[in-house]
């Protein structure tokens, strides 16, 4: 099976200067982390009117190396390396303070700074300042990067973006799908100023390695008369890794399927208990670990799964992702002393019954108690959140509560990894991952899905907790487009109950907002909404119908105004006569033998009125 293959060179001279303010570093790691963070190469160039520029760029490529790959694997590359950057900045800028420097940035702790990261089958670009990227694909070269510099006449210019210059850099950022026998150069500006594209493609067809390669363009670009440090760094990709995930899983794929199991069975070192719960998805069986003697919960991949690779490769993401998902209110995996010989997932036992069931027992509970479950759920998708992971399947049935309230969240069969979706594609199962009655509309829209995706469903079970309904109802799953979710209009609870808090009906209308991007942020701060007044959500909640929904103001409108109408014109058909008002009666026959009308008494002839 093929993985990821790099090869690399570089070469960085100080050239006509005294000392080389360019730094260059890259990585390719051992094969478990090079499918998880992929490679990596970096480039700075310090500016030239700080004598201590040259430390900052070592410091920000060194860093950037370091400590992306100590981001964890869960991250996207994106946000890892976003925040790595994030911390550079500031570490950059806290040198230039504490420094004689502080009061003036062009002599301190600055860079410019370029990299890339090859994962997967994708490149991703990170650009701050004058350092180029450039891609050779078929003998076609391209740049990948701008100049973020400010330009006051043909001759002049200032750099405007760099490591070190500001609090929050303005970092450019870009992807694209790499293919086999692509070239990446990094270059600093005393290099590529002074070369043409013609010297990179002749240099690259006859140099034997892409070191020579490098030292050839530093060369040349010095006998062109470059007054600057010079560096050079190319990769060239030699093979991609193979669109499945297999690698990934390792031999877990391999195992068979457990035989039919019964109570009173043994499968590996469980004995089988009891059955828990049973759908064409999946099975959960409470069975008993012989060695020692805890209580765990086998789930069996159903027929419906084992079918399906897609669904498979979900079923076997479980276990993964509760690993690395460790919080006190998300069940945990549990890990047998022996081997297995099958493939099915195992974790601890939770005591309790479901939230759903819950709610039956407990149909009319305090706004308190909803409090403490709802805040328990909070930190547990607060803690998927902080590793790119969306739950995505937030429903009762997933939820456990115990007889001290204790909430524990389980199945992790739908949850979306921000950095297993760079490896291998996000899932084409999206929808049919979740449920309709508690998936936000973005869902059913084709809007992307996000954290705040996990918020929606998260209110309307808070909504579910205090009225026995949905917010909607069962409408969010009969939108199509986006134009649609103007159908969707909150029923405030305090209608129903007068004595509910506004502000807390404010702030779970907000949690299940139609759009996305007016719902919270974060799960903390709707908690925090549910338990302090929002000035902001409580103005809101005393804001005319008009303007807090003005499609149900118009509909309002509309079926009042249709009534009066009706009214009224019931009561003019049935209104009587005016007294002393006279009513006439005309008769008009046809005589059998003419074709003349009769008037009535007094009344001119219709047809001649001279006659």
């Amino acid at each position: 099976m093929s993985i990821l293959k790099v090869e690399t060179g570089a070469c960085s001279k100080a050239g006509q200067k005294a000392v080389n303010q360019d730094a260059y570093g890259f990585h390719i790691p051992a094969a478990a982390l090079l499918a998880g963070k992929g490679v990596t190469a970096a480039i700075a160039d310090g500016i030239s009117s700080s004598t201590v520029s040259a430390q900052a760029s070592v410091t920000a490529v060194e860093r950037f190396i370091a400590d992306y790959y100590s981001t964890p694997q869960e991250w996207s590359v994106k946000h890892a390396a976003q925040q790595v950057l994030m911390a550079v900045n500031s570490l950059l800028n806290a040198q230039t303070f504490r420094s004689v420097y502080r009061f003036d940035k062009n002599q301190g702790y600055v860079c410019t700074f370029s990299a890339l990261v090859i994962k997967s089958r994708t490149v991703h670009l990170f650009h701050l300042g004058d350092t180029r990227i450039y891609r050779l694909r078929q003998g076609v070269l391209q740049a990948l990067t701008e100049d973020h510099r400010f330009w006051v006449s043909e001759e002049q210019s200032y750099l405007a973006r760099a490591l070190g210059m500001s609090p929050n850099p303005d970092l450019d950022y870009l992807c694209e799908p790499v293919q086999a026998g692509d070239e990446y150069l990094l270059l600093s500006d005393g290099v590529y100023e002074f070369l043409q594209e013609a010297d990179y493609l002749a240099t690259l067809a006859s140099a034997t390695t892409l070191d020579s390669a490098c030292e050839q363009w530093v060369a040349l670009a010095q006998q062109r008369g470059s007054p600057d440090n010079l560096t050079a760094l190319a990769l060239r990709v030699t093979a991609l890794p193979e669109h499945e995930m297999d690698t990934f899983y390792g031999e877990m794929r391999t195992l068979p399927f457990p035989p039919e199991l019964q109570t009173g069975m043994t499968l590996d070192d469980f004995m089988i208990l009891r059955l828990l719960h049973h759908s064409q998805r999946s099975q959960l069986w409470l069975a008993r670990d012989m060695t020692s003697d805890a209580r765990v919960v086998i789930k069996i991949p159903g027929t419906e799964i084992r079918a399906d690779q897609e669904a498979l490769s979900h079923f076997l993401l479980e276990e993964w992702i509760g690993r690395r998902v460790q919080h006190q209110h998300i069940a945990r995996p549990y890990n047998p002393l022996n081997p297995r010989h099958y493939l099915y997932g195992c974790m601890h036992y939770v005591e309790g019954s479901t939230l759903h069931q819950w709610m039956l027992d407990h149909p009319q509970p305090s706004l308190e108690t909803v409090r403490l479950i709802i805040e328990q759920l909070a930190n547990a998708l607060e803690a998927f959140h902080r590793l790119e992971m969306c739950y995505q399947d937030l429903r009762p049935q997933n939820i456990m509560v115990d007889s001290d309230l204790r909430v524990t969240l389980v199945d992790f069969g739908s949850v979306s990894v921000a950095g297993l979706n760079e490896l291998y594609g996000a899932s084409s199962r999206q929808g049919a991952l979740v449920t309709a009655a508690y998936s936000a509309p973005e869902y059913w829209t084709g809007q992307p899905v996000t954290s705040r995706s996990d918020l929606y469903a998260l209110g309307a079970i808070t909504y579910q907790l205090l009225t026995g309904k949905l917010p909607y109802g069962t409408e969010v799953a009969k939108i199509r487009h986006t134009q649609d979710l103007a159908r969707l209009y909150y029923r405030e609870i305090r209608y129903a109950q007068p004595a509910f808090p506004a502000w807390v009906d404010a702030a779970i209308a907000r949690a299940v907002h139609p759009q996305a991007e007016k719902r919270y942020g974060s799960p903390s701060e709707f908690i925090h909404d549910l338990r302090v007044p929002n000035p902001l959500l409580a103005q809101q909640a005393q804001m005319p119908l008009l303007q807090r929904n003005p499609v149900l103001f118009w509909r309002g409108l509309s079926t009042i105004l249709a009534l009066a109408c009706l009214i009224l014109a019931g009561l003019l058909a049935h209104q009587p006569a005016a007294p002393g008002t006279k009513t006439t009666e005309t008769t008009s026959t046809a005589r059998p033998d003419s074709n003349k009308m009769e008037s009535g008494p007094g009344e001119p002839n219709p047809i001649n009125p001279g006659m």
